[in-house]
């Protein structure tokens, strides 16, 4: 799939191209280049109108370059010309087009994952070091979730949070 720069994307976009965002909800719903359709890779159906221009992006281009093959087949499936946009939602920004922001909107799920797991390695290590060593543990188990997330495509701390109070509306 070809790649696109964001000034030939703006202007495909401005003649009636369709700009899909392929990160998740709460990363769409958070920060977004305004009227793109939001279409998470993650829901395995990337819903994309009949013979259109499409225009996929990502935070970076990471993920979209990651998944092109799986993008090109939904475009031809739907008789559509399709592009990555270059460096993606970063890109656009560093270029000075619009960018749509809810700071009202919480975290991104990733990101309230470091900040907790972190957290709780650390507060293990500093109550390993001054209160008693078995606290230790808690470093450890952070640490072996951690490991089996990224082993298994499954992480029980982002299901946990995902569920909490302040995320249930960001989806």
């Amino acid at each position: 799939m070809r790649t696109i720069s964001v000034s030939d994307a703006r202007t495909l976009v401005a003649q009636g191209a369709v700009l899909i965002d392929v990160r998740e909800a709460d990363e769409h719903a958070r920060e977004r280049i305004p009227g793109a359709k939001s279409a998470p890779l993650s829901s395995g159906a990337v819903g994309v109108p009949r013979n259109a221009v499409l225009v996929y992006h990502c935070k970076s281009g990471n993920r979209t370059s990651a998944n092109a093959a799986t993008l090109r087949q939904t475009a031809e499936g739907a008789s559509c010309e399709a592009y990555i946009l270059e460096g993606g939602l970063e890109a656009w920004r560093s270029a000075g087009f619009p960018i749509a922001q809810n700071t009202r909107a919480p975290l991104e799920i990733m990101r309230q994952v470091q900040i907790t797991a972190g957290g709780l390695a650390f507060v293990g290590f500093l109550l390993g070091l001054g209160v008693h060593s078995g606290f230790h543990a808690i470093s450890g188990f952070i640490g072996a979730g951690l490991l089996f997330a990224g082993a298994s495509g499954w992480c029980g701390m982002a299901k946990l949070l995902a569920v909490m109070p302040w995320n249930r509306t960001a989806a």
